[in-house]
């Protein structure tokens, strides 16, 4: 019975990781990688469906099926956002001047590649954000003096 309950936890965490990673192949991949994503993942489903069938106790299923969806989960989740790259983002800043000088003197500290212009009461920065560090700082910096945002990702043209 132990081998029997060992087998359906592995199972049903590898199909929950399975089912996660077509969830995000589905939104993200393309329609090749999404169909075949989608049939290894419920090819694999249907052997979980047979082990769901045996003679192991409600109770256990349920708590290993809950176990193993967080597991799962959260593993999919971490490895996706380990890879996840950091693109260039351009963030246009409306600060008050009177703000102007505390602002570059932070962007220049932070190695923020920035240019500025002067636009009535307004201090417009362009900032280039290589990094998700950098763009959350500038937003910081832009929520903590009163000023406006407008973020744009860079796109590949091809």
């Amino acid at each position: 019975m132990l081998k029997l309950i060992t087998i359906f936890a592995i199972a049903t965490v590898i199909n929950v990781i399975l089912s996660t990673m077509r969830s995000l192949f589905t939104i993200k991949a393309g329609k090749l990688s999404a169909s075949i994503m989608n049939a290894i993942c419920y090819g694999f489903y249907t052997w979980v469906v047979v082990l769901t069938v045996s003679d192991i106790s409600l109770w256990v299923k349920i708590a290993i099926t809950a176990l193993a969806n967080f597991i799962g989960v959260y593993i999919v989740k971490l490895v996706e956002e380990k890879a996840r790259k950091d693109k260039l983002w351009k963030i246009e800043m409306a600060i008050p001047k009177e703000e102007q000088s505390l602002v570059t003197h932070t962007l220049k500290v932070k190695n923020i590649p920035y240019n500025y212009i002067e636009v009535g009461s307004w201090i417009m920065f362009n900032c280039y954000c290589n990094e998700q560090k950098d763009t959350e700082l500038c937003v910081h910096i832009a929520k903590s003096l009163g000023g406006k945002i407008s973020a744009y990702e860079s796109q590949s043209l091809t």
